[in-house]
């Protein structure tokens, strides 16, 4: 057998083991996590923990600007809307993307004998 021969065999031979040797499926990607339903998860679970004398106090900084917000409305997961009131009692909203929204939380005391205020939180219908 030549030498030419047999380079040609094994060359047939590669082919034909690449094309019977079936592709393999391509590993399904992770599923993106849902931000806007995380945040609110997060958000109604620590209210949810609150006393009857305490309140969340949620805080919304936008460059000079802060808000206390009072109502967080998601039109679909990927927006917020912010409602509230600005530092000078003027009533203000923001609107953010939620992958880049950033908020600071914490518990306060109520005044004695006032009504605790809740954050209303209002979700995309499914």
């Amino acid at each position: 057998m030549a030498i030419g021969e047999f380079t040609k065999q094994l060359a047939q031979q590669a082919l034909l083991n690449v094309t019977k040797e079936t592709p393999k499926e391509a590993p399904a990607p992770p599923e993106a996590e849902n931000v806007g339903a995380t945040m609110v998860a997060q958000l109604n679970a620590m209210q949810k923990a609150l006393k009857e004398d305490e309140e969340l106090l949620v805080f919304f900084h936008g460059g000079a600007e802060k808000i206390r917000v009072m109502e967080i409305y998601l039109p679909t997961w990927g927006v917020a809307v912010l409602s509230g009131v600005s530092q000078d009692r003027v009533k203000a909203r923001a609107i953010s993307p939620v992958e880049s929204l950033q908020l600071v939380v914490r518990v306060g005391k109520t005044q004695p004998g006032a009504k605790a205020a809740r954050l209303s939180v209002i979700t995309p219908k499914t």
